[in-house]
């Protein structure tokens, strides 16, 4: 197995250096690259051949920060997934970065236990959503309209196979572990996730999490 490259995006020296040997020292993780700005690291992908897969973005940055950076990595590199570390854990900045794409928040006090499990989760399943996380996320869609509509707003339905694929994607579940679970082919668990990509317009596995949490299909917790 190829190990996970790391890049990483933060304008606080000492912060940042310090989470570069955390990086080299976990095995299976490789850092590609650090800078102080989103502009920096932008003009560094320009020349490297081969992508990071992660990308660890402080919000707080001069040049370019850390939300202007996740929309031009979305749109320019949208195989990069971004896990945002920074000292702002209030819900609204959690909320809006999530619903902006970011596969992951943490707050940068958090333990090493926690962000190196935050990065294999993004690169196997595309999203690490920790309680702060979820919190955030349920109570930004506490008042919204139960009834199943899009990013446009325009109402829809799911098939009851898809809406077993994406619980099964809510709690984590690799392509082929759905796939098991349920009997199908990988070729057709693609196909319902293709599927309910395209119906409910979000760009990626997050999205569809926090999709499911704020239409209320999926409960990470009891109320």
């Amino acid at each position: 197995m190829n190990d996970i490259r790391i890049a990483i995006a933060d304008d606080q020296q000492l912060f940042r250096k310090a989470i570069c040997e955390v990086i080299r020292d976990i095995e299976g993780l490789e850092l590609v690259a650090d800078v102080d700005n989103g502009l920096r690291l932008l003009e560094w992908l320009k020349n490297y051949d081969t992508l990071p897969d992660i990308v660890l973005v402080d919000l707080d940055m001069p040049e370019m920060n850390g939300v202007q950076l996740n929309e031009q990595l979305h749109i320019k590199y949208p195989s990069i997934k971004v896990i945002i570390l920074t000292v702002f854990n209030q819900e609204r900045f959690i909320s809006r970065m999530i619903d902006a794409g970011a596969n992951g928040y943490l707050a940068k006090n958090c333990d090493l236990e926690e962000l190196e499990t935050a990065i294999r989760n993004v690169y196997t399943t595309g999203f690490y959503f920790n309680a702060a996380t979820l919190n955030a996320m349920r109570n930004a869609g506490m008042h919204r309209n139960k009834r199943l509509k899009n990013i446009n707003n325009i109402q829809f339905d799911i098939t009851t196979r898809e809406h077993e694929v994406l619980l099964l994607i809510c709690k984590e579940y690799t392509t082929p572990e759905i796939a098991a679970q349920l009997y199908l082919s990988t070729r057709t668990v693609e196909g319902h996730r293709n599927n309910l990509l395209e119906k409910t317009g979000c760009k990626n596995t997050a999205g569809l999490v926090i999709f499911a949490m704020k239409s209320h299909l999926f409960e990470p917790f009891p109320l």
